[in-house]
């Protein structure tokens, strides 16, 4: 993976982390074994400020592959800092996303660099596939490949390969940050859904193929999962404000039911139209969580105790997020939650 030394390197492999002792070796492992395109690949990670010995780890890293690998400061902490540190680091003509929970098949550069050049996309990637390990990480990621879970978003779509809203990760010509901009560093999730939105409203396309293949591993915890989905509903709320307009209709839908059963839940106390409405919603949920956990665990049955949890915790972690973001963000015209920006897995 040494680059030429006449010439720059045609790739840069940009990794936003912090505090990833845990992943960030696994994952380097995976970035070192991939297929080097003509011209080599540089790596450039940006670590934001590790207090966990990942440093460490990355500095023995980087001294084991000469100049192919460089560290950089990321001060802002955030995944949106770090990628403009490194993008702005970086010397190809070609950035490629990488992140440290992931694992990456060994084409997975020299593929997004081909579709690429092929499609014409301003952005490419493959789709959301997950590698769980315990038994809660395989019923998470049931659900997470579910379109009850995620209203059927493409990327969640493994067989998908056509124009998308977003794409996990990415791969651009350096240029096109000069054409759509950086991510933006206010947005503590979701900045890669709202640097594509940027795109496809800026006339530009974003392409999904899954010949682009990496594989993600999900939330261990139904707490930790109920908490990721709820960092996802706040942060959404700003990216729609920044733009006025939602991505898609599917992202108000459960911040929608979720304020829906809370008024019709209080006005029960008082009126029976409300208290119809309450029940029969609440259970036609139950019944629909019901229905597709039974579809989700076909073949692989022993999930289906803990799938009507899993389904929830999707939900009703991003319907709480967006609530809090609308009452943060639109109702008090506050900065964000200290704690919602902060929580990490």
């Amino acid at each position: 993976m040494e680059s030429s030394n006449c010439r720059e390197p045609l790739v840069s492999i940009v990794i936003p982390c912090r505090n990833e002792a845990g992943a960030i070796e696994a994952c380097f492992r995976s970035v070192l074994a991939q297929e080097p395109p003509e011209r080599g690949v540089e790596i450039i990670v940006a670590d934001g400020m590790s207090e966990d010995g990942t440093r460490d780890l990355l500095e023995k890293m980087a001294s084991d592959r000469g100049g192919t690998v460089r560290i950089i400061d990321n001060p802002g902490r955030i995944v949106s800092s770090g990628l403009n540190a490194a993008i702005r680091a970086a010397k190809g003509d070609i950035v490629v996303r990488m992140d440290a929970h992931t694992e990456f098949a060994t084409d997975y550069v020299r593929t997004c660099v081909e579709l690429l050049n092929s499609t014409g996309a301003d952005n490419v990637g493959g789709p959301a596939r997950t590698k769980p390990k315990t038994y809660l990480e395989q019923a998470i990621a049931a659900a997470y490949h579910s379109p009850f879970s995620v209203g059927g978003a493409r990327f969640h779509n493994v067989a998908y390969e056509g124009l998308v809203d977003t794409v996990t990760y990415g791969c651009w010509r350096k240029k096109a940050f000069e054409r759509f901009g950086y991510f933006d560093e206010d947005l503590a999730r979701n900045q890669d859904d709202e640097h594509n939105l940027r795109i496809t409203r800026g006339g530009g396309r974003v392409w999904q193929s899954p010949r682009i293949r990496s594989w993600y591993r999900p939330r261990g915890s139904l707490g930790a999962l109920f908490r990721q989905y709820m960092q996802y509903g706040y942060w959404k709320v700003r990216v729609i404000q920044k733009h006025r307009l939602p991505a898609s209709v599917r992202h108000l839908i459960p911040g929608a039911f979720l304020l829906f059963l809370a008024v019709t839940g209080f006005c029960s106390i008082m009126w029976h139209w409300a208290r119809v409405s309450f029940l029969g919603t609440t259970g036609g949920y139950g019944l629909a969580v019901l229905a597709a956990s039974v579809a989700t665990a076909r073949g692989k049955w022993r999930l289906l105790p803990v799938l009507p949890l899993v389904f929830p915790c999707y939900h009703f972690g991003y319907a709480l997020g967006f609530l809090r973001g609308i009452w943060d963000f639109t109702i008090l015209r506050r900065g964000p939650s200290v704690k919602l920006a902060s929580l990490t897995r």
